[in-house]
């Protein structure tokens, strides 16, 4: 077994860059636009392959200059695209506006990737060939549930990040290894649960449904969670941020790079978190993942 499969989804982006984020009702000026590849799924997988892991993507665009452009920019990370399906549906797009301080704002059409829906015989040898099986929540919840129980027959270790977060079957939770969420996403996990969304020891309250987990804290790093150890809290790298569009991504999937070559989690974490500092250094999703060599330079 070696490499990583991430089943996911393949947007367009189309960043608008503005001095502010509007508020409801109200119209702004952007001052820029620009057109780049994203989706969670895309951008995960970008980060795994760019962090040194052999990666393959299963996936559904549309028919259409976007979708070639999905195709082609995956194709040229080297990532295996040979499970990119095309269907009748447009390819999903997402609208982001930045702000002079990076923050964001996203409103995302899922297009084809809510055809990424049965998996074949071929996903399902590909997903059991695998180290590694990465998700996230922008296809059908359906899928996500047949793809972690097709990896945990077989050993393959099943990381989900659960975003964006919605409500979390048994059937899935009991057959991940590592689950991770950022802070907001903790706590309506939680709060689903019946569980406190209070998020003082929310990590370890989640213990109860998946045995490793991982909370994002943004500009204060991660904590890692585990069952029967103590929490390890791993800080963040101080930079001047300009993006944060696909920093969470990049973490993600430089995550499972380290966790594949055989890195011990809480060092695995460190390089996520190298990576994902010079994520929101740049601008853009897929424009702003580094390279190898980029993570290994920050980690000095």
């Amino acid at each position: 077994m070696s490499g990583i499969v991430v089943v996911g989804s393949a947007n367009i982006d189309q960043v608008f860059r503005v001095d502010r984020i509007p508020s409801p009702g109200e119209t702004v000026l952007s001052r820029s636009l620009n057109t780049a590849l994203g989706g969670k799924g895309q951008n995960q997988a970008v980060a795994a392959a760019r962090a040194g892991v052999a990666t393959t993507f299963v996936g559904a665009v549309g028919d259409d200059g976007f979708g070639e452009m999905v195709r082609s920019g995956l194709a040229a990370d080297s990532i295996d695209v040979t499970h990119l399906k095309t269907t009748g549906k447009p390819t999903g797009t997402a609208l982001i506006a930045v702000d002079n301080t990076g923050e964001n704002t996203i409103i995302v059409e899922a297009g084809a990737n809510t055809d990424v829906a049965d998996l074949t015989a071929a996903d399902s040898a590909a997903i059991s060939a695998a180290s590694a099986l990465v998700m996230q929540l922008e296809i059908p919840l359906a899928t996500v549930i047949s793809a972690a129980k097709i990896a945990r027959a077989v050993g393959t270790k099943v990381i989900l990040n659960a975003a964006p977060i919605q409500a979390l079957p048994a059937e899935l939770l009991e057959n991940l290894d590592i689950l991770i969420v950022n802070e907001h996403e903790a706590a309506e996990l939680a709060k689903d649960n019946g569980l406190s969304d209070e998020l003082d020891g929310i990590g370890e309250r989640l213990l109860g449904l998946v045995s490793t987990v991982i909370v994002t804290l943004g500009s204060q790093g991660a904590a890692l969670h585990r069952v029967g150890s103590e929490p390890v809290i791993v800080p963040a790298h101080r930079v001047t941020a300009v993006d944060a569009t696909g920093a969470g991504d990049t973490f993600c999937g430089a995550f499972a790079a380290g966790v594949v070559e055989g890195m011990m989690l809480d060092d695995a974490l460190r390089f996520a978190g190298a990576a994902a500092s010079i994520s929101v250094e740049n601008h853009g999703a897929v424009p702003s993942i580094p390279r190898r060599d980029a993570i290994e330079t920050r980690l000095k």
